[in-house]
């Protein structure tokens, strides 16, 4: 919650009197609940293929994954889609640090 005042400026959603986005459902919440889950599959399976057990070689994996590998796509959408560059580094952050935190655990969870 901390960036999302500098993330909807970013995106230009609309506000109510509250401050919590107008309309709107459960669907992206859903939908990105499940993309999490595939993003997370495959980096265990990489992990796997890899050989990658360690907490810090994971963290580190994770944050190559959200760096190199899903932040791009984040700046190719965003600079044909002529989105503001604050939107890319907010969401490109996003992706770096989740998937960073997600290799972590990953790793801490092992059997």
């Amino acid at each position: 919650m901390t960036l999302s005042k500098a993330w909807l400026a970013a995106t230009g959603i609309e506000c109510d009197e509250t401050g919590k986005p107008k309309g709107g459902g459960p669907l992206p919440f859903a939908l990105s609940a499940e993309a999490v889950l595939l993003v997370a599959g495959m980096m265990r399976h990489i992990f796997g293929m890899a050989g990658i057990a360690s907490p810090g070689a994971a963290l580190v994996a994770g944050l190559g994954s959200g760096l190199f590998f899903i932040s791009p796509w984040i700046i190719i959408n965003n600079a044909c889609e002529m989105r503001p560059f604050r939107l890319t580094l907010n969401n490109g952050g996003y992706a770096t640090f989740g998937c960073a935190l997600m290799g972590l655990v990953l790793t801490l969870f092992q059997g």
